[in-house]
């Protein structure tokens, strides 16, 4: 496992995605890993080169037996960064990993391109707090504090639904090391970076949640208010959003870090055309167009910009589940043209047939034997056409 050595302290981080792409950090909160990012990693990294750490007392980073800093916790951070030789970057930071983006931006690092600070405060006013709360873990391990430490991750209804994200962060927060977690509740009782604020000069947006008992809306409005330049925005969430609202806090990252530069019907249709051709493959696309007439010519254009310069080229799916829409759909319509298209582009972008044996199953369910019979019957050919080429 990669790790940086900070101080006294190894910190634990990895890099996922396509070097190419613009450089994103990842900050975690009190009390997490950066597998909190996982729901939403699969979208980040449509747009974005992905570095990801555990907070020096969190997850796989070494918990030294001290109470920490935050000038430790960010120089950790930028340890880090350096490790994985990354030299222009975006960071996010949330709850705790928000007060080392400040603390990280007010040094002014010049890779630093934009910053976002997400449920989040530079000061805590009441610092005994903190002391109770340390002194409970103290005294009675995580499990003393992990209940009510989930009731301001996250709302009520999410606490009920209880899905794999909350679990996730459930058992991380019973797992970390308690002299861990008392470390980084002292760096967060301790700092004020009220003073600070002032020197960060990268375009910022500060992200509230609605419901966030931690650090309420009228915190983040305040600390936008002393940033100069910078955005705010209010989210339906508590203190987690990127595990209770992976959609809408993933439109937040993606439109304020990656913006389209799509601004027109020809920058539409260049992108259409790529994003085109990454899914059903070069050959189909590029014979489509030769074989265009004057008669068709304008509605290819149109699908390329629409179909594909729209809907696919959005990242709110992954790629599998838009895939698996568009079979669903053409086989519940009787499109098998369309259907045959799909399926073979599936299969040469490595979906199992186990997965397509699983979706005809429940078009049987939903739509009809009949569309599940014929689409079982294509998607066979197909699969042992594939089979035999490879």
């Amino acid at each position: 496992m990669p790790h940086a050595l900070s101080h006294d302290a190894r910190i634990y981080w990895r890099t996922d995605g396509d070097p190419a792409l613009p450089a994103l950090v990842l900050g975690n909160s009190l009390g997490t890993d950066f597998s909190m990012w996982d729901i939403l990693l699969p979208r980040l990294l449509r747009h974005f080169y992905v570095l990801r750490f555990d907070m020096r007392g969190h997850g796989a980073s070494d918990a030294p037996a001290a109470d920490y800093t935050l000038d430790q916790l960010t120089d950790d951070a930028e340890a880090v960064i350096a490790a994985a030789g990354i030299t222009q970057y975006h960071y996010c930071g949330i709850s705790l990993g928000g007060m080392v983006g400040m603390n990280l931006a007010s040094r002014q690092p010049s890779g630093l391109q934009r910053l976002i600070l997400s449920n989040t405060s530079p000061k805590f006013p009441d610092p005994a707090l903190w002391a109770a709360r340390i002194d409970a873990v103290r005294q009675g391990g995580m499990a003393s504090i992990a209940e009510a430490g989930l009731a301001r991750f996250f709302t009520p209804e999410f606490v009920r639904i209880g899905d794999m994200g909350f679990q996730r962060v459930r058992n991380t927060l019973l797992g970390i090391d308690p002299q861990g977690y008392i470390g980084c509740c002292a760096a967060i009782r301790d700092m004020d970076l009220r003073g600070v604020l002032a020197r960060i000069q990268v375009p910022t947006l500060v992200v509230t949640g609605e419901f966030d008992l931690s650090t309420p809306p009228a915190v983040g409005e305040a600390l936008a208010q002393a940033i100069a330049g910078s955005e705010h925005v209010n989210l339906r969430s508590a203190h987690i959003p990127c595990v209770e609202i992976p959609t809408a806090y993933g439109d937040t990252l993606v439109h304020w870090l990656a913006p389209a530069d799509v601004d027109s019907d020809v920058s539409r249709y260049a992108a259409g055309l790529v994003r085109r051709k990454s899914v059903l493959g070069d050959a189909h696309v590029e014979r489509s167009l030769k074989h265009a007439t004057p008669f068709n010519a304008g509605f290819q254009q149109f699908i390329t910009r629409y179909a594909w310069g729209e809907i696919w080229t959005s990242s709110r799916f992954p790629d599998l589940q838009r895939r698996l829409l568009v079979l669903a759909m053409t086989a519940a319509q009787g499109r098998w043209e369309e259907f045959e298209l799909h399926v073979g582009a599936a299969l040469r972008a490595g979906v199992e047939p186990e997965t397509l044996q699983e979706l005809l199953t429940q078009v049987a369910v939903y739509t009809g034997v009949p569309a599940a019979n014929t689409g079982f019957k294509i998607a066979g050919e197909l699969i042992r056409e594939h089979q035999a080429a490879d």
